[in-house]
């Protein structure tokens, strides 16, 4: 079995990324501290063609080196924008119709795997601090919380594989 080159691998051009139809799903970067799961999240944006990220509160904005080091380009692909509180981003974003949805461990969370979102929705994703998660005020104004299903010792999942996992969840179910 032969590795296939990137040039075998048929990817989207920046300019065909941007023309294309993109997962009703925007990410919310709740006060993110590491540049590196910025650009982890950046990544995982492009690869699933995320409609929008919005950074928020302490979270970095490109460009920066560190960002820019796991992002590969996906900054320039990946549409952004910065949103100094989160509360007030997502009240807008709710007054718009969009669905918010925080990924937290909260009372009535509902399991990732047993959650399936509506088809003709855009959902908000909230991802929080890698310390305190999402703050308290973001889940209190979210329509959902969604917790991602874990059996070891640990309570939480570095945010970039959270992304990851949920992204990945979102796009299998809504692309069936």
């Amino acid at each position: 079995m032969r590795k296939l080159r990137n040039d075998e691998l048929e990817r989207l051009a920046v300019t065909d990324f941007k023309k294309a139809k993109k997962l009703p799903v925007i990410i919310v970067l709740d006060n993110i501290r590491s540049l590196n799961n910025i650009g982890s999240v950046f990544r995982t944006a492009d690869a699933f063609l995320v409609e929008k990220i919005y950074l928020c509160g302490i979270t970095a904005t490109p460009p920066h080196k560190d960002i820019r080091k796991t992002a590969l380009g996906a900054t320039e692909s990946v549409v952004w924008e910065y949103a100094e509180s989160t509360v007030e981003l997502i009240t807008k974003l709710k007054a718009e119709g969009k669905i918010i949805g925080s990924i937290e461990q909260t009372e009535g969370s509902k399991m990732l795997n047993n959650f399936n979102p509506e088809s003709n929705s855009t959902y908000v994703l909230v991802f929080g601090n890698e310390v305190k998660g999402v703050q308290q005020d973001v889940v209190n104004r979210s329509d959902i919380t969604i917790e991602i299903p874990q059996f070891g010792t640990k309570h939480s999942l570095n945010i970039s594989v959270s992304v990851g996992l949920v992204i990945w969840d979102f796009w299998s179910k809504m692309n069936k």
